[in-house]
């Protein structure tokens, strides 16, 4: 006799199927999207390259208000300021379509170039307010000696156009880098371009402080190679090489200049105690040649005119040394942040731990 099965109630299903829970929200980004700001920044270094294109007409422009007075400079001086206008040009443009793209590379380039460039503006304004007063009232006399009748200009006119054209280089050179820094160095600025470019960038293989060093030697580099070709002098340990020779010196800096760069960016520590000790005989090559050497007969010798000369003995700013202090300024500036971002020029770590990788110091933003 079989044994019944128990039966199921009436109404219940075999199988209850199992509730699901619904699938989870993705959170929100913790950051705040900054990818109009990116935008915004991105066409002022547009319009600021727009503007170093525009200075190359009005270089050429001066040079034919020059010829009138004391005398165009070398061909040479010109070629290098044109290469200068049109290379930054080129950076600018670059960097803003890379800030309006939120691309992690420009955010990187921006945040390390505007720190350099805050830097030597500030140097550089110290020097435009330090000589510019005597060269304006100098090259006016020259004009005015040129041209007997011409009525001389009120001093509050010159005072007007001096203040202007200071407070004017000082908005550029100064305020502008401020402004730029406080927008890049937002967090969410970075996190913006992160999530908007989450492919590692070359940029990301470097930590800033570094990075920057590393432009800087690049530049270096790019400006020694010019000044060979356009203007060659090199002050050479109490004596101001030019011509040919100071070509050969100036492109064997440019050949020291880029090893140094690619040394520095990849973290190795023979770079940087190269880049200290070339630095530092550098500067003292550049104190010595200055405080012995005539810099009048080396310009001499590479053909500038007797009014450019005259003018620029007549300079109180050329006698005074306020160009050297500046120059050297710069140099121990950089020697000083050379000597700080020894920080990331660890040793790596000691072989044998198994997944051991060397660790630096979080870069600065």
């Amino acid at each position: 006799m079989d044994t019944p099965l128990p039966q199921e109630p009436f109404g219940a299903s075999v199988s209850q199927p199992q509730a699901t829970s619904p699938p989870a929200a993705i959170a929100p980004p913790v950051y705040r999207d900054r990818s109009t700001g990116l935008v915004a920044f991105g066409i002022i270094q547009i319009v600021l390259g727009a503007f170093s294109l525009l200075l190359i007409p009005l270089l050429l422009l001066g040079v034919l208000m020059s010829r009138r007075t004391t005398g165009a400079l070398p061909p040479g001086n010109y070629v290098l300021t044109v290469m200068t206008y049109l290379l930054t040009a080129i950076v600018l443009v670059t960097l803003g379509v890379g800030s309006i793209r939120a691309r992690r590379w420009a955010w990187a380039l921006t945040l390390v170039s505007s720190w350099i460039w805050l830097v030597a503006g500030i140097l550089m304004t110290v020097l435009l307010t330090a000589t510019l007063p005597a060269t304006f009232m100098t090259a006016m006399r020259t004009a005015a000696a040129s041209r007997a009748n011409a009525p001389p200009i009120a001093k509050g006119v010159i005072a007007v156009i001096l203040t202007f054209i200071i407070a004017m280089g000082a908005i550029f050179l100064v305020v502008l880098p401020i402004i730029f820094l406080i927008f890049y160095r937002q967090k969410d600025v970075e996190e913006t371009c992160r999530h908007r470019d989450p492919l590692e960038r070359w940029t990301d293989r470097c930590p800033l402080p570094v990075l920057a060093a590393s432009l800087i030697f690049a530049w270096g580099a790019v400006h020694c190679v010019g000044m060979s070709l356009a203007t060659p002098l090199l002050p050479f340990f109490g004596r101001y090489l030019t011509g040919p020779r100071a070509s050969i010196g100036l492109l064997l800096l440019a050949a020291l200049d880029a090893f140094l760069a690619y040394s520095v960016f990849r973290l190795q520590r023979q770079g940087w105690w190269i880049g200290l000790a070339g630095m530092a005989l550098g500067l003292t090559s550049a104190a010595v040649t200055f405080r012995r050497a005539d810099l009048l007969q080396a310009y001499a010798k590479m053909g500038w005119s007797q009014g450019q000369l005259q003018m620029m003995s007549a300079n109180p700013g050329f006698h005074s040394g306020v160009y050297l202090y500046l120059g050297l300024g710069f140099s121990v500036i950089f020697l000083g942040y050379m000597i700080w971002i020894k920080r990331y020029f660890a040793a790596p770590a000691v072989a044998g731990s198994a997944g051991t990788e060397p660790s630096y110091p979080t870069p600065l933003a």
